[in-house]
Formats: C-alpha cells, sequence, structure tokens
C-alpha cells in the first residue's frame, strides 16, 4: 500500500521561510490563510479549495491548541493540533502547513510575505486585525475576502451532537 505521510507539509517557520523563498525564485504566488480548523467540515474545505484558487500554492497557518483555548475559551479545541494539521495536510490543495501560538499574524506575514493573504467574507478590510492590514499594505500583499458556505460551522456540529 502507497505510504500516505504528509507530515513534510507541517514546516516550521524557518522551513516555510525557505519554501516559501523556493515559490518566489520559480515566480509561484503563495496564498496564506489561518485558522483553528477544529471540526473539519464542508464550509472549512470550500473556503481552503477557494483560497488555494488564488495562487499557485497554499499555506495555512493553524492555530495552536493554547491559541485556540485563549479564542474560542474552554473546551476547545475538540481535535488537538497535532490531529488537526494532520487531517489537514492530507489534502492535496494545501501545500504547507504552520501551527502558530500568537494572537494574530503579524510576524507570519512580515517573514513570509505572502502574495495573496485571504480571510473569510465574516470579516473585511476595517474589522480585520490592523496590525495585519498595515503589514500586509505595506508588503503589497493582496487581501482577498472569501464567502462562507451557510450553515455550516464547528460550534453548530457540536450543538447538533449534543443535542
Amino acid at each position: 500500500m502507497e505510504n500516505f505521510e504528509y507530515s513534510y507539509k507541517i514546516k516550521s517557520l524557518d522551513e516555510a521561510k525557505n519554501w516559501r523563498n523556493e515559490l518566489k525564485n520559480r515566480s509561484k504566488k503563495l496564498v496564506m490563510t489561518n485558522g483553528c480548523f477544529d471540526i473539519i467540515h464542508r464550509g472549512h474545505l470550500t473556503y481552503l479549495i477557494n483560497s488555494r484558487k488564488q495562487g499557485d500554492a497554499l499555506l495555512l497557518a493553524v492555530n495552536s491548541d493554547s491559541s485556540v483555548k485563549r479564542i474560542k475559551g474552554p473546551g476547545k479545541p475538540v481535535i488537538n493540533e497535532k490531529d488537526r494539521t494532520f487531517i489537514l495536510s492530507c489534502f492535496a490543495f494545501i501545500n504547507a502547513i504552520l501551527i502558530f501560538d500568537t494572537p494574530n499574524c503579524d510576524n507570519l506575514l512580515e517573514e513570509l510575505k505572502p502574495d495573496v493573504y485571504v480571510k473569510g467574507a465574516d470579516y473585511n478590510i476595517n474589522t480585520m486585525v490592523q496590525s495585519e492590514r498595515r503589514i500586509l499594505e505595506k508588503i503589497g500583499t493582496k487581501i482577498r475576502f472569501l464567502s462562507h458556505v451557510e450553515g455550516y460551522s464547528s460550534t453548530n456540529i457540536i450543538k447538533k451532537i449534543n443535542n
């Protein structure tokens, strides 16, 4: 049976920077997005597929377990970061994954300088993290807001299970 190990996609910041430089040297456009991606569902995958379509390679920054707890509260994440990143690494349209533990992506954006940064349509230019916006504008990154698939959320799935 073929080996389905995709751990090579999960990168440290230094590995991600080297990979990013390789892409740039080949004139490939890097798309970056981020999130918790706790209970993977159709809405997540649609968003990620559409994010990937914005360029040549997709880097997904995934919130660490402690970061998810700070953002979402006790009881989250449901699925730990190791398992979340393993699941996400199995999708061909995701080229690289980086776990981060900070409240925002400022440092990652400055270090990786993506060509395109994608956020969900629940944000806009004025409601996104403004420090991220300033960095993106400074480095010339295009910012895209992509719509969600209505009715899909990890919170809704948890509510349905509990009922």
